[in-house]
């Protein structure tokens, strides 16, 4: 594995060996830091060979469930999708741009809460919250059932959105406290396949509810009540199976903690700290990878608001039924199953190939998209095949999310920035389901316009981002170069004690 730690000269292994500052000074607030402090009672040697074993430990305890949380709690936002596909729009009065603001509140709900939950999620144990949020969605989307109206549906899907806000943003979080930066882009490509997975499972379970003519439920109902049970059994095996850090869990002994603290010091920006810090955020302003990924998140935004509240619109247009419609999304996710772990694998295999994956990925669905456009509607194969690309938008969310996670150092600066990409992206989501006009179905050619430009826009502002952390790695590095034991401490010290990637003078990018 190529890991980007070696690309930046970082070398915490023997940096064990240097004698450490006072870490308890009150200056590293941390809360790995009194973990962090017991690493040199252990050797090097001893770091490395239990460090692969407390590896294999997480991918076993915490991968699966972090994949099936999100497999889950993907069926929830496709469930809208699935149920449109049956008599949810002439039962509660949804037709026209009605449908469309139905899907579009939700995005409201996400954007009022993304940043107070990003902030939330600093200052609160992360499983705790994570699991409550779960509930709470699950209780709101059983209650789907009971919506009669347009206004009762529209109040539904604001709350599930403040309620779906926090989700992501915890997982990356997740992921960035127990694996190093190295290990990172394939354990989120991972858990972020689910939603492939969710894609395929709820297609099954939208078609098989759709025979289902003899309960006193219509087949939409069913389709919320049925996921909405599931979320809420996972909700409860997550808060009794998720640990909130690596200083908390369970299923590791004492010392598994401190090499699993010190095996993630090596990313630079220590494991949590809960302090807010409002200077942090105003970094954000003038970072320009920062404004990259956020611009990047507008984009995915509107490409995954139009497509996942439009996919089964665009397929009846083609000339499928209802319940056809709804199972020829079934090979969509099996494309974001494969696709998206192996933008992971090429992320963390290939160095500093994080932004050109995420530029090259968007060529595929560009394509498909131009295939849309000036595809004739007498070749309905061939526009099946070319919106089942669009599915692929997976790849370049989870990029940028791993940008995010690995190149903002400071706790305050990272839920900012988190806060902000979640926000723009409900933002865009709310514009990707008001481009798809009913007057101009099923070719939509206003919608394809801007899901073309949008991709075309995550291209240039991939290329800005690497151009952008590839200059300042090169000016850390002819300033301060990684070449000492010393040096080295010093940039994992800086992690801890909740410097910015801008004030700390030894941090590295990840391209």
């Amino acid at each position: 594995m190529e890991d980007d730690s070696k690309n930046s000269k970082v070398d915490t292994q023997s940096a064990t060996s240097v004698e450490k500052p006072d870490i308890d000074s009150g200056e590293v607030r941390d809360i790995g830091a009194d973990l962090y402090a017991e690493v040199g009672q252990i050797s090097p040697e001893e770091l490395e060979r239990e460090g692969a074993e407390v590896l294999r430990l997480l991918d076993w305890r915490l991968m699966p469930l972090l994949y099936v949380t999100y497999v889950i709690q993907f069926l929830d936002k496709l469930s809208l999708n699935y149920a449109s596909a049956y008599s949810l729009i002439p039962d509660l009065g949804l037709e026209g741009q009605k449908y469309s603001w139905v899907a579009a509140i939700f995005n409201f709900g996400y954007l009022f809460w993304a940043v107070p939950s990003s902030l939330l999620i600093q200052r609160m144990p992360l499983a705790k919250y994570m699991g409550v949020m779960l509930l709470v969605w699950a209780a709101l989307v059983i209650a789907h059932i009971g919506a009669r109206n347009y206004a009762g549906i529209l109040v539904l899907r604001f709350l599930l959105g403040m309620a779906e806000a926090g989700v992501s943003p915890c997982m990356m979080n997740f992921t960035s406290m127990f694996y190093k930066r190295s290990e990172q882009p394939l354990r989120m490509s991972v858990w972020l396949s689910g939603n492939g997975m969710a894609t395929m499972v709820g297609a099954l379970l939208g078609f098989g509810l759709g025979h289902s003519h003899n309960t006193s439920l219509h087949s939409w109902q069913l389709i919320f009540l049925t996921i909405g049970l599931l979320n809420f059994v996972m909700g409860c095996f997550f808060l009794w199976l998720m640990p909130d850090s690596p200083s908390t869990a369970k299923f590791l002994s004492h010392r598994q903690r401190v090499v699993a603290v010190h095996r993630v010091s090596e990313n630079m920006i220590g494991v949590k700290t809960k302090q807010i810090k409002p200077r942090q955020a105003l970094e954000i302003l003038y970072d320009i990878k920062v404004l990259c990924c956020i611009g990047i998140g507008i984009s995915c935004g509107v490409i995954n608001g139009g497509v996942s509240n439009f996919s089964s619109s665009l397929i009846k247009g083609y000339g499928f039924n209802g319940i056809y419609a709804t199972l020829l999304q079934l090979p969509t996710g099996a494309i974001e199953a494969v696709i998206v772990p192996i933008c992971g694998l090429v992320s963390t295999y290939v160095r500093d190939s994080r932004c050109i994956v995420l530029a090259v990925v968007c060529l595929i669905p560009f394509g498909g998209l131009l295939g849309i456009r000036f595809t004739d509607l007498n070749h309905r194969w061939t526009l099946v095949g070319c919106t089942w690309l669009q599915y692929i938008i997976g790849a370049p969310v989870i990029i940028s999310w791993n940008l995010l996670s690995t190149n903002v150092a400071g706790h305050t600066k990272r839920s900012i920035a988190n806060g902000l990409w979640f926000s723009v992206y409900a933002g865009g989501n709310v514009a990707g389901a008001n481009i798809f006009f009913a007057r101009e179905a099923p070719r939509y050619y206003s919608a394809l316009t801007g899901l073309l430009v949008c991709y075309a826009g995550m291209i240039v502002l991939s290329a800005v981002a690497y151009v952008a952390m590839w200059l300042g790695n090169k000016r850390r590095d002819h300033r301060t170069p990684l070449e000492t034991t010393e040096q080295a401490l010093a940039a994992v010290l800086d992690g801890f004690k909740d410097l910015t990637d801008m004030e700390s003078k030894h941090f590295r990018y990840a391209l």
